[in-house]
């Protein structure tokens, strides 16, 4: 239990030392933690001084998952549900200029190095099930299987 707000300050910054957390992230953290503290006021310092940015949250979450192999679908629901605005969401995939029909090429050349047979209907179902759990929608999928064909 913290009992100060500083405690609750020091845990938090223990948190971010490790990696970048939204702020919904971290008020979830040190909720169970400060029961009489003003988690807000504390969240709001630690936003001020620029120790928590839910912007180079973003960035860096974006960065991660796309090294990953992960689709655009699939960051963008992970962000919601960590608690970043859906404007700052669109903000940084824009900034952060992916050609995601690559990226899904680029995927499925890795995963899948024997040629899809044209009649196979039921691995193209495998492979497009595994492409599109991965986050990509089915225009991105499509490329992915058709340039693998084609390039090979």
């Amino acid at each position: 239990m913290y009992e100060t707000q500083s405690e609750a300050k020091n845990a938090a910054i223990g948190l971010l030392a490790r990696r970048e957390h939204s702020r919904q992230e971290l008020r979830n953290k040190l909720s169970a933690r400060c029961e009489s503290i003003d988690l807000e006021a504390v969240l709001d310092e630690l936003s001020d001084k620029g120790y928590q940015s839910d912007q180079r949250f973003a960035e860096s979450f974006v960065r991660m998952r796309v090294g990953q192999g992960q689709g655009l679908i699939k960051i963008r629901f992970e962000l919601q549900r960590k608690g970043v605005d859906n404007e700052l969401i669109l903000s940084t995939f824009e900034a952060a200029d992916i050609d995601w029909f690559d990226l899904a090429a680029d995927l499925y050349r890795r995963k899948y190095l024997a040629i899809l047979a044209a009649n196979d209907y039921k691995e193209k179902a495998k492979r497009m099930r595994f492409m599109s759990q991965r986050g990509f929608n089915a225009a991105q999928i499509n490329f992915a299987i058709e340039s693998a064909t084609t390039n090979e």
